[in-house]
């Protein structure tokens, strides 16, 4: 049952994630720079993967979001 959940939880936060950067118009390459430009360093496959997956820490999705720009979040 947790199994499901999480899942669940994985699915909604990569989704908010990828809607923000559709909002955004920013791709995963463009992604990377700007993660960089805050001092985040890592390649475009693995943010690739660690969005797809959906399984990623709560610091990285406020640095994505902090990197392309949202300052409001509606949950």
């Amino acid at each position: 049952m947790a199994d499901v959940q999480d899942k669940q939880w994985e699915e909604r936060v990569k989704t908010l994630l990828k809607v923000e950067l559709k909002r955004q118009n920013v791709t995963y390459a463009e992604l990377v720079g700007k993660l960089a430009d805050i001092g985040v360093m890592d390649s475009e496959p693995n943010i690739r993967n660690k969005i797809s997956r959906g399984k990623f820490t709560a610091v990285f999705l406020v640095q994505c979001l902090l990197a392309i720009g949202v300052e409001d979040l509606r949950l």
